[in-house]
């Protein structure tokens, strides 16, 4: 067992997906993730049809999406669609390497 194993998460977590997992976009939602107890901090969300968790999407993830699928429409151009998720080790979030999720074209696009 890691230290990463105690952090629970209704999100994926860069350990979920480790060096890249392949998986296919079947919907968008807005979900709340703020902690317990704490004001709502809604943000769009990605769910897959290989994994029970969604993956909160951030600005530099959707560009990158946005990028290789040639166009930014989440409703009309992802859905159905392949990105393989990667833990990247240099991710910097608060000023420190933290390390994160990132995505990438499926091998071949």
């Amino acid at each position: 067992m890691n230290t990463s194993d105690l952090k629970k998460s209704n999100f994926l977590k860069k350990e979920d997906v480790g060096a890249g997992a392949l998986l296919t976009i079947t919907k968008f939602s807005e979900e709340n993730v703020a902690m317990e107890g704490a004001d709502a901090d809604m943000r769009v969300c990605l769910h897959f049809s290989e994994v029970k968790k969604p993956l909160v999407l951030n600005q530099t993830n959707a560009e990158i999406i946005g990028d290789f699928l040639g166009h930014d429409n989440i409703e009309t151009a992802w859905i159905g669609k392949q990105v393989v998720l990667y833990n990247e080790p240099n991710v910097m979030f608060g000023g420190k390497k933290t390390g994160g999720i990132r995505v990438r074209a499926p091998k071949g696009m």
